[in-house]
């Protein structure tokens, strides 16, 4: 039990302790009716996968998988993704004729590649590798994923809330799209130089 809520704890540090995770949902999230949220659990649930695929070959791996040239890739797939989501973003807010609608996959892949990159291993998978049995790691595994999952459903629908609020006018609404999307831009362009 007590590996499961710490991996809890731990996924939901995670997510709100990454500006990259908030910055790649935001903009995937405004403008959504009613169902904003979805974009933060199929963020959720891309991130637990990415973080299960590192987990599993760490476990069947240990020593002969090159982590740091794949979470170098990794890392810098984030920066692109963050830019790509940021344009896509600012693209939507400026044609207000455009659907408001999010591709399921755009956030699903969005938390893969999070979930492949280099902070995924620190906080969801390393810490499983130090428990005894394999049943405590994947307990833990299983608490970090239901942590990223629940916390990045409920910043999707805080976001989609304030926009659906702000979106009493479509340049308010529009504004926190540019803001968001404007953010994943300067995020992703950090990232990539930061690596």
């Amino acid at each position: 039990m007590f590996a499961a809520v710490a991996g809890l704890f731990a996924g939901l540090l995670h997510v709100f302790s990454g500006p990259d995770h908030l910055a790649a949902v935001a903009p995937l999230a405004t403008g959504q009716q009613r169902t904003h949220w979805r974009a933060g659990l199929q963020w959720g649930l891309g991130h637990t996968a990415g973080v299960l695929v590192i987990g599993a070959l760490l476990l069947w791996l240990r020593d002969r998988l090159p982590l740091d040239a794949l979470s170098a890739y990794s890392e810098r797939a984030v920066g692109v993704a963050l830019i790509a989501v940021g344009a896509a973003g600012l693209w939507k807010a400026s044609h207000a004729h455009a659907p408001s609608h999010t591709h399921v996959g755009a956030s699903f892949a969005m938390g893969t590649i999070h979930g492949l990159a280099g902070s995924s291993h620190l906080f969801g998978v390393l810490p499983a590798l130090a428990f005894a049995g394999r049943g405590d790691a994947l307990s833990y595994l299983a608490g970090f994923g239901a942590g990223a999952i629940a916390g990045m459903s409920a910043f999707a629908a805080g976001i989609g809330a304030l926009s659906v609020r702000l979106g009493t006018t479509p340049q308010r609404s529009r504004g926190l799209l540019y803001a968001s999307s404007a953010a994943a831009l300067v995020i992703g362009g950090v990232w990539l130089v930061g690596q």
